[in-house]
């Protein structure tokens, strides 16, 4: 273009032919170039001129939202689009999980609903989608909740970056439900990453997002998204319920005891002291007394899903402040082994299931966990049963020196389960006739040697998850028990007083449902089978 002063001096003389058709070439074309630049600005801006496809994508508003209308229209789960839906239209919702625009006119959206995975493609196409609803799509942030209606085609080769590999799905509207903060405080494929990946990454001199745990439950909720914390917390669901449907097969019943209580619940220390209405009281740390109570009130078989608190100060790998309690008692008609038979039949049906019916949630833990898949009898083969003795005896014979009438340590646990591993190829047995001093005040002893009792402890993988025994059922003989142990008769006069009226001998265990999931999944910490972990440090979120 001709600055002021050309112009000026333009305006002065007569221009030749010449002149005047080459300024009108030169007109020309910068028109043509301002025409094009207001095209291109027009095909990729969302907010200038109105689109006639704007209908098809968008925020959806909160008047919308607000359970104004009931549609009828039907989502499909994203974890069941597979080839035999080719051509058929879908509405999934999910998560943004990553957007890769590819120009002005495609972009590829991977919506993630509860750990499975598809990815939707974008494409500018007449009468359907615009270059609008493109920008909009890659404007979107991560972790926003979409609503997506599309074809579902079968793209040539696999998608490996899903986990509907065999189907894509062709967006045809697109609108967002709610949105995420632009910056999340931690990524989810980062959360996601195993730790293989992090150290083949190092050996190849790159350096990729390690989040450490306190992080991770930090910000739990964007943890929890991640396709090993949902095949965990799956898997944890799926225990309780074959617990709770095994136990009601087999006759027993479902009952719920206070967690409000006065005195100790088990005669320890480590309890959570409160003020009840003026009177001394503290948190359950067991429903130990009161489902032995519920024998006693002629219910025969009890079990009790339910929070437990234990106010330790136990800085491990395996221990919670507080965690959710499966409880068994039971009415014993000759021997305590047919409480261990309960819980032989009670376990082997739940690792049965799971590697029956959690397939994906176990592929899912392994991707980002790898571990080996329990070993343990089944079939007509019963669990693996060793007395004390004898598994004080295999450790001697290893050079590991324990003390004959004390309690195993973590380490010695451990240790005895490699050794049960190599010696029987079982990494679930039973540990039973323990030293009675190591055992509660209510634990009977051994008819033919007081200093053991009829008791037991379970081990998955080198580690206990159970313990229970036949209880003490003659009042006389539990008041002087638990005078033995220490502990004030008056604080728990009304449990001796239940024994009283006629009991029946009895026994039971109790086991951690966070402990069962992490042992069974090989995982390292109790903090990543609690949804919200409370440990000695920890009381948020």
């Amino acid at each position: 273009m001709a600055s002021d002063s050309e112009e000026s001096s333009n305006q002065g003389k007569k221009l030749s032919k010449k002149e005047a058709a080459k300024l009108e070439r030169q007109r020309k074309r910068q028109e043509a170039a301002a025409a094009a630049a207001t095209t291109a600005l027009s095909a990729v801006s969302v907010d200038e001129g109105p689109d006639p496809l704007a209908v098809n994508y968008g925020d959806v508003l909160l008047n919308d939202l607000q359970s104004k209308v009931v549609s009828g229209r039907q989502w499909t789960k994203v974890e069941l689009l597979a080839p035999v839906m080719r051509d058929q239209v879908v509405l999934i919702r999910g998560r943004v999980q990553t957007i890769r625009p590819v120009g002005k006119k495609i972009a590829f959206v991977v919506v993630r609903e509860r750990g499975f995975t598809v990815q939707c493609v974008l494409t500018v196409k007449p009468e359907l989608v615009s270059a609008q609803m493109v920008k909009f799509a890659t404007s979107l942030s991560k972790e926003s909740i979409v609503d997506v209606e599309g074809v579902v085609t079968v793209p040539e080769k696999p998608i490996t970056g899903a986990t509907q590999q065999q189907v894509e799905v062709q967006i045809s509207k697109l609108y967002c439900v709610n949105k995420a903060v632009p910056t999340l405080p931690i990524n989810i494929e980062d959360a996601a990453r195993s730790d293989v990946e992090i150290e083949q990454a190092l050996e190849k001199g790159e350096q990729l997002v390690r989040v450490n745990q306190d992080t991770r439950l930090n910000y739990r909720i964007l943890d929890m998204r991640t396709p090993a914390n949902q095949g965990i917390f799956r898997i944890q669901c799926q225990v309780e319920n074959i617990f709770r449907q095994f136990l009601l097969s087999e006759g027993f019943v479902g009952i719920h005891t206070p967690k409000l209580i006065g005195g100790s619940s088990e005669g320890g220390s480590a309890v959570f002291r409160l003020d009840y209405k003026g009177q001394p009281a503290c948190l359950a740390q067991s429903p130990q007394l009161h489902k032995q109570m519920a024998i006693c009130g002629d219910f025969g078989r009890v079990f009790e899903i339910g929070p437990v608190f234990r106010a330790e100060d136990s800085f491990t790998h395996r221990h919670l402040c507080e965690f959710t309690g499966l409880d068994v008692e039971m009415e014993i008609k000759e021997h305590y082994s047919e409480v261990m038979d309960i819980v032989d039949r009670l376990f082997v049906t739940i690792f049965d299931s799971l590697n029956d019916k959690c397939k994906k949630e176990l592929e899912a833990i392994g991707r980002q966990y790898p571990f080996e898949p329990l070993k343990y009898f089944r079939g007509d083969k019963k669990t693996l049963r060793l007395t004390f003795e004898e598994g004080v005896q295999m450790l001697k014979e290893a050079g590991i020196e324990v003390d004959p009438f004390g309690d195993l340590n973590t380490e010695s646990e451990r240790k005895l389960g490699q050794l049960v591993a190599k010696k029987y190829g079982t990494d679930f047995y039973i540990l039973h006739k323990y030293p009675l001093a190591v055992r509660p005040f209510y634990t009977m002893p051994c008819y033919d040697n007081p200093a053991y009792s009829n008791s037991f402890d379970v081990f998955i993988r080198g580690e206990e998850i159970i313990s229970g025994a036949q209880r003490v059922h003659v009042p006389e003989f539990l008041a002087k028990r638990a005078e033995e142990c220490g502990i004030d008769v008056k604080t728990i006069s009304t449990y001796i007083d239940s024994f009283r009226y006629g009991a029946p001998p009895h026994g039971g265990f109790g086991v951690g449902l966070e402990r069962v999931v992490m042992l069974f999944c090989a995982l390292n910490n109790i903090r990543k089978t609690s949804l919200f972990p409370r440990d000695p440090q920890r009381i948020a979120p």
